[in-house]
């Protein structure tokens, strides 16, 4: 399901609108795993992506929310909450409002270098790794969905449901706050997030901003692009051209 925006509006307006604040659901239960990187993240890198709106088709924006779905395990389990089920990805259309142009594109975490939701977690279990990789330890989340109302770009959503047949790799909790990760797991081991993976073209550009000889630094110096919500100086790791 996509939603329609006026363009203008979505860029400078973007917000999550939550009201409420809940305590943490009970009997949560995280699946725990042990990974062992022989590369230490280090803040000698900085991990972003490039969307290019005009390379990129709508049926690409499915592809991106249905790997994200299979790679993280999320999107699954029966809802009972309407729109606060997991939605780690999602694809959303603007709208030009001089000319008539709607434009559809994938919305995430945007990993920001100046991220409101670590801000605002009284248990620190929103953070932001070296590397700019921005993530929830579910281990600390207690669920105040203070993260949530401070997201700009609404890219968290909170577990309300049981959960059954997690991925070994992506824990997820019941009571928790939750979002797109990058993959981190996939990035660890050299590999390419499954959304930037599932579309085999420069539509989407994955790499490292820091590397001046990286396709996504090259690119970037290249091609007009833009930050969502820019006016907050939140420096994301997400970019986007041709909107």
């Amino acid at each position: 399901m996509s939603t329609t925006l006026n363009r203008r509006d979505f860029i400078k307006n973007t917000s999550v609108a939550t009201t409420g604040v809940a305590t943490l659901a009970s009997g949560i239960s995280l699946t725990t795993f042990a990974a062992v990187n022989e590369n230490p993240v280090t803040n000698e890198k900085r991990w972003g992506m490039l969307i290019d709106i005009n390379k990129l088709t709508e049926s690409n924006i499915d592809d991106m929310v249905n790997a994200c779905q299979e790679e993280n395990g999320w999107g699954a389990e029966k809802h009972s909450t309407g729109d606060q089920k997991p939605d780690w990805i999602k694809k959303v259309k603007v709208k030009d409002k001089a000319i008539g142009k709607i434009d559809a594109l994938p919305m995430m975490c945007q990993h920001c270098e100046e991220p409101p939701c670590v801000d605002v977690c009284p248990t620190n279990a929103s953070m932001k790794r070296e590397d700019g990789i921005v993530l929830v330890d579910k281990h600390l989340c207690i669920g105040c969905r203070y993260c949530m109302m401070a997201c700009p770009y609404g890219s968290r959503s909170f577990v309300h449901e049981d959960l059954t047949d997690q991925k070994e790799h992506m824990p997820r909790g019941k009571g928790t706050v939750e979002a797109c990760t990058m993959c981190v797991h996939r990035v660890d081991n050299g590999e390419m997030p499954a959304c930037a993976e599932a579309v085999d073209s420069d539509a989407v550009i994955f790499g490292d901003l820091y590397d001046a000889s990286s396709k996504i630094n090259q690119t970037l110096k290249k091609v007009q692009s833009t930050q969502i919500r820019a006016d907050l100086n939140l420096n994301t790791g997400v970019r986007y051209s041709g909107i």
